[in-house]
């Protein structure tokens, strides 16, 4: 058997859709669909359901996909075992956007200058998805925000830093009130449907300010342009370096919540690295952990000085 057929056939599975496992195979559909009867031919049972235009597994691949998931992760680990003396193969990351613009760029120079003929398989996405990949074998390690949840004995997190809220402004307002800026000038939102947007959007309602809202976007990074020129001021997590470098910026910590004044403590949006205990990759990931110590630290100490 094809342990690539079995890997598309689990990526058709989680998508429900042979065009889509397609797309992101960079395949056609039409390849896909003839390496699926090709599953179905050597094993000898129907594997997959059409219902429309999405596809399902039958009881046989539903069997395949629970069992094909480890099958294929085992086959990752002996390829794995097969390198281990020479330090080459491959380490699948998932990062949020927020550390591809801060720390992540530094982290990786430090991690290859470890190990040089290791490739670095890069995917970016929010926490909640990077963590569903992690848990069924499509990542090793994620760069992300602290889960909401108790994580599985399977799974390990280290915090690496906490991100405070700051608000954005022009470099001439370094001067001004933050909660005076929020209040009063247009606002460059945050989208509510991340964690860091959430977060400044129950720091606003804490508050009692109610914003002149301009633009809502997904992008801190992008919220600091458009701050450079004018349009506005943000509340964003602070990412670090990539915002305190800027000239034409300026970055003013919001004044805390307390119980003394009835207003709910929030705490900071915390970024750090989850891994699988299991992954046949934990040396790799313990040099990651180390360079993303080491990184934070120094551009965070840099930061305050």
């Amino acid at each position: 058997m094809d342990i690539r057929f079995l890997q598309h056939f689990l990526l058709v599975v989680s998508t429900g859709s042979m065009s889509e496992a397609a797309r992101q195979l960079n395949l056609s559909p039409a390849a896909i669909a003839q390496q699926m009867r090709s599953l179905e031919r050597e094993l000898g049972a129907p594997l997959l359901a059409r219902h429309g235009r999405r596809v399902r597994p039958t009881a046989a691949g539903e069997r395949l996909y629970e069992r094909g998931q480890k099958l294929v992760q085992e086959a990752e680990s002996l390829r794995d075992w097969v390198t281990t003396e020479e330090d080459e193969g491959q380490l699948r990351l998932g990062t949020v956007n927020t550390a591809l613009h801060g720390p992540l760029p530094s982290i990786l120079q430090a991690f290859s200058g470890h190990h040089p003929n290791v490739r670095i398989a890069l995917r970016v996405g929010v926490t909640p998805s990077l963590y569903s990949s992690l848990v069924q074998s499509e990542l090793d390690a994620a760069l992300c925000l602290r889960l909401s949840f108790d994580l599985p004995k399977t799974v390990s997190w280290t915090p690496l830093r906490q991100e405070p809220l700051v608000v954005l402004a022009p470099a001439g307002n370094a001067d001004q009130d933050p909660l005076y800026l929020l209040r009063n000038r247009p606002l460059i939102r945050y989208d509510r449907h991340l964690a860091g947007g959430k977060l400044a959007d129950a720091y606003l309602q804490a508050q009692n300010i109610r914003p002149k809202e301009s633009v809502e976007l997904n992008s801190v990074m992008a919220i600091a342009l458009l701050v450079e020129r004018g349009l506005g001021v943000g509340l964003v997590p602070d990412i670090g370096p990539a915002l305190t470098d800027r000239r034409e910026l300026c970055k003013l910590l919001v004044p805390s919540l307390g119980a003394q004044n009835e207003k709910p403590v929030l705490p900071p949006r915390e970024l750090g690295l989850l891994w699988r205990n299991s992954s046949p990759r934990a040396r790799w990931i313990q040099t990651l952990l180390e360079c993303s110590r080491e990184v934070i630290v120094t551009s965070d100490s840099r930061s305050e000085n």
